[in-house]
């Protein structure tokens, strides 16, 4: 039986975008792809937690995936960004509940060490990893870094960040 899309609802999610003192952003591969020439980097992001507020959920998602913790506001992003999953992956991705996501997104300033960063055993090995790496990206590279059907997303994402950036090195 084919699931019909409209009939899915999206997963509320948080997204964190985390500028590091040079304007750039923290993204990290991610480890169920298995393929490190592919376009499968994103900024930290999940979905929230019944009745959590989405700056809670950013900031638990963030450490859950990424052990990072030392952080300080920019500004939240307007609104809530959409995204659709691919046909193929409808009824299979997201435990086959939803048709995508719907996320609110912040922008933080990282304020520690590099070494803070842990993928491998995030939340202080607590929580199953997510990336196999990370990096540093310009908000620039971004839409060749990520999967396909996120790019649309990505590009209304960028674009609210694009003037936020300036003041992460501050």
């Amino acid at each position: 039986m084919k699931i019909s899309r409209e009939s899915l609802p999206y997963r509320p999610c948080a997204g964190a975008a985390v500028f590091n003192a040079k304007g750039q952003v923290f993204v990290g591969r991610r480890l169920d792809t298995g393929d490190e020439e592919s376009n499968a980097w994103q900024m930290p992001q999940g979905g929230l937690d019944k009745g959590e507020e989405p700056l809670d959920g950013a900031k638990r998602e963030l450490f859950e995936e990424t052990s990072i913790s030392s952080i300080k506001l920019i500004a939240p992003v307007d609104g809530w960004i959409n995204y659709d999953l691919p046909d193929e992956l409808l009824g299979i991705a997201l435990k086959g509940k939803f048709r995508g996501q719907t996320q609110r997104w912040f922008a933080f300033r990282f304020t520690g060490e590099e070494s803070e960063i842990n993928v491998a055993h995030p939340g202080g090995g607590k929580h199953k990893p997510e990336f196999a790496d990370w990096r540093w990206a310009s908000l620039e590279e971004l839409p060749k870094l990520i999967v396909p059907f996120k790019r649309k997303a990505y590009a209304k994402i960028i674009d609210a960040l694009k003037p936020l950036r300036a003041r992460a090195g501050k």
